[in-house]
């Protein structure tokens, strides 16, 4: 294997030799690479005879994958290691109890999986408000804008981790349930929109690092609020937040791979969707005649009353949805009207089409991959690759939806306002495939159901 590459020197004639991808890890790459593999070996000879040969190979997988995922981008080395080892504190401090959850100071107001996910709640909530107070604080000698926007990229870094802490506790506490009813905690809305709101946040920020700048948190970071206000109303009004037994379909490994996958899809394209939506305020900044902004105030309705129309008349909860109707009233307002200052704040025109594009490329490449391993799923569950199923066809109809645009940005140059528009209808249909089918279909993914 070759560890060295030829790069062309400063020099005018002449080449330098660049060192190889394993040359330039440090002692710290390979500490984190030895803790990785001690941690997953012995979670792999301790558990092995809990796991079928599926569970096996997928533990194998994933220990090389967080070795690179570590090595690619380095603050997740620190995120893996906290929340590796508070996971293990909650995890010992119930004792085999599940009744110590109430107990013990720790589990019962921060290490329990409700009360972590809570926190993260309350935590996603505030790195959202401390972004756009970055946005409207003054900049410059005596402004607080770049304190206010690193606080709120901190508080989101510490919301990621107790989403995660939560989840794994969660897991463990299902076992304590009883052994047939744990499972990995994606099997329903309420955990999926934990795994959906710390996935796009993580996302988020590592744009957010690449490109130097955090004015797009702001945007960002109010699509996963969007998330934790549903789950906070799943959790009070449905108490979705109780572990339950898996349905038949669920029981299957393959729900390890095709969950995970199809939410970093859903998380990318609601991350392409608000860069598309700060790229369309950008755009339209100085624009005076209001008629000219009709497309961006129908939005601003849209959104406003997307949780009336999704909610079912009998549903329980109707003073939340006004309250959320309320909200969102005035954020759009409120963007509306301040949009030139937003804009001034937001990076260039170049720099949101970019993140627009790669949010949708890597989100398309794991829906593609999720979509094929939802494929082989059906196969095994109901004997079939394809039914037809309205979960399945509106998955389809978000596939050709990204395809399509992927395809007119590669071979025809889209750029822009029609990229930017296209994008955010896309999170209409992303947001119909993932609850409104759940809400209004039925099919055999009925387990869904709201």
């Amino acid at each position: 294997m070759k560890t060295t590459t030829l790069k062309r020197s400063d020099a005018k004639d002449g080449f330098v030799l660049n060192e190889g991808y394993f040359k330039r890890r440090n002692l710290l790459d390979w500490l984190f690479a030895a803790l990785v593999v001690c941690g997953g070996l012995y979670g792999f000879f301790r558990y092995q005879a809990h796991m079928d040969v599926y569970e096996k190979g997928i533990l194998l997988g994933v220990i090389p994958a967080a070795i690179a995922m570590g090595w690619f981008w380095r603050p997740l080395r620190a995120l893996m290691l906290v929340v590796t080892v508070v996971s293990l504190l909650g995890i010992v401090s119930y004792q085999g109890d599940l009744a110590r959850a109430e107990q013990v100071f720790w589990l019962k107001y921060f290490l329990s999986s409700q009360s972590a996910i809570l926190w993260m709640s309350v935590l996603f909530f505030m790195g959202t408000i401390f972004y756009w107070l970055g946005m409207v604080a003054s900049r410059g000698e005596g402004g607080h804008s770049a304190a206010f926007e690193s606080m709120g990229s901190k508080i989101v870094w510490v919301a990621i981790t107790m989403a995660l802490i939560g989840t794994m506790v969660r897991w463990y506490e299902g076992y304590l349930i009883g052994p047939d009813i744990g499972h990995i905690p994606v099997s329903n809305l309420y955990e999926v929109f934990v795994l959906f709101s710390w996935m796009t946040a993580a996302f988020y920020l590592y744009f957010e690092a690449q490109y130097k700048t955090r004015a797009l948190g702001a945007f960002v970071m109010l699509v996963v609020s969007a998330a934790v206000g549903f789950l906070l109303w799943y959790t009070v009004v449905r108490g979705a937040h109780e572990i339950q037994p898996l349905v038949p379909a669920l029981k299957s490994w393959w729900m390890k791979l095709h969950v995970p996958a199809n939410f970093i899809g859903y998380g990318m394209f609601s991350l392409a969707a608000m860069v598309a939506l700060a790229y369309l305020i950008k755009q339209q900044a100085t624009e005076k005649r209001w008629y000219k902004l009709t497309p961006l105030w129908m939005l601003g309705v849209v959104i406003c009353f997307v949780p009336i129309v999704f909610r079912k008349s009998e549903v329980a909860g109707s003073h939340y949805w006004l309250g959320y109707l309320f909200v969102s009233g005035l954020i759009s307002a409120g963007i509306l009207l301040g949009r030139q200052r937003l804009a001034e704040r937001l990076p260039s025109f170049e720099v949101l089409d970019d993140v627009m594009y790669k949010s949708i490329a890597v989100g398309f490449a794991f829906f593609t991959i999720a979509t094929v391993l939802g494929a082989l799923w059906a196969a095994e569950a109901w004997g079939g690759y394809w039914s037809w199923d309205p979960k399945e066809t509106w998955a389809l109809i978000v596939w050709l939806n990204y395809a399509a645009w992927l395809h007119m940005r590669l071979m025809k140059g889209l750029r822009g306002t029609v990229a930017a528009w296209w994008a955010l209808v896309g999170l209409a249909v992303t947001t119909f495939a993932f609850l409104g089918v759940n809400m209004f279909l039925s099919g055999l993914h009925s387990y869904g159901e709201l």
